[in-house]
């Protein structure tokens, strides 16, 4: 993608940043966020893109352009102590007024989560595009899982009826050296501490920022006025412990992993991957490669 307006949603997330800063060297970014952190207006226009500030949960968006190339949707509420009705606004209803607010847009990703799929008793259950939707009760948020359902049939009317190209991307376990899951776990395991995880085994399937920046504008080429939708992940699946196992190898620590299930929670986060490859490709970082990089790396050492 190069010479395109993209307005950047969320653009001070751990994702959010790293799309900004892929797009920024060749596009006009115009990154959105509410910059309340100290530095995050700074660090954002260091990239080389214009900091919007604006809170999509107050419908306010006379700061973003009706006509851009492009909206990569990111921003999202997942509060602990988030209701149900802030989810739904926050969540929901700010995306479908984003998307009528940007309808001259060639096409809106709307990033969605794996948390939207019905959990399996299987752990290494494979969830496709087609799986059913339920309530994940996400114990960090217990709303967020219902409200990215909300999102997403918000998102699909609005793409019908304000005719705009949307893909929806439901995010598995994204991570570069500096956050995202197993980042969290290696910094509990540098500081001594147990890693704290849900069953066992848990897979995940984790993409790399490099992956995410890389397959995105495939992604947005790929979005319909039906919706398209399609897992983002990556192409291998990894269980909490084969990469708690990978960091005591490299850092020379024995790992403690406490298992404590929680009922009603997805047991495993496996996704097909296959329309997400016909769009955009294989991925380039295998989680072995990406997570060893990431011990080697200062900026997995403290958030």
């Amino acid at each position: 993608m190069e010479g395109r307006r993209v307005v950047v949603t969320g653009a001070t997330g751990q994702i959010g940043r790293a799309v900004v800063a892929g797009l920024a060297t060749r596009n006009e970014v115009l990154a959105v966020a509410r910059f309340t952190a100290e530095g995050s207006r700074a660090d954002i226009e260091s990239l080389g893109a214009t900091a919007v500030t604006v809170d999509l949960t107050a419908g306010d968006f006379d700061a973003i352009p009706q006509n851009p190339d492009y909206v990569v949707h990111l921003a999202a509420d997942q509060r602990g102590d988030m209701t149900a009705d802030d989810g739904y606004r926050a969540n929901a209803e700010a995306t479908g007024r984003l998307i009528a607010h940007c309808r001259q847009a060639k096409g809106v990703l709307v990033m969605s989560s794996h948390s939207v799929y019905r959990p399996h008793l299987d752990p290494w259950h494979v969830y496709g595009e087609v799986d059913p939707l339920g309530d994940t009760r996400q114990p960090y948020s217990p709303n967020y899982g219902m409200s990215k359902v909300a999102q997403e049939a918000v998102a699909r009317f609005a793409a019908s009826a304000f005719d705009v190209p949307v893909t929806l991307a439901r995010m598995n376990a994204a991570y570069d050296s500096g956050g995202g899951l197993p980042i969290h776990h290696l910094r509990a395991v540098r500081a001594g501490l147990a890693v704290a995880t849900r069953w066992d085994p848990c897979p995940y399937q984790p993409i790399h920022h490099d992956d995410i920046v890389a397959q995105l504008p495939a992604l947005l080429d790929a979005a319909s006025r039906s919706t398209t939708i399609v897992n983002w992940a990556g192409d291998e699946a990894v269980t909490v412990q084969q990469w708690c196992a990978l960091y005591s190898e490299l850092i020379g620590v024995s790992v403690e992993v406490n298992v404590t299930p929680i009922d009603a929670t997805l047991r495993g986060s496996c996704a097909d991957p296959t329309r997400r490859l016909a769009l955009a490709g294989p991925c380039r970082v295998s989680w072995r490669a990406g997570l060893s990089a990431a011990v080697a790396d200062s900026r997995s050492v403290s958030e």
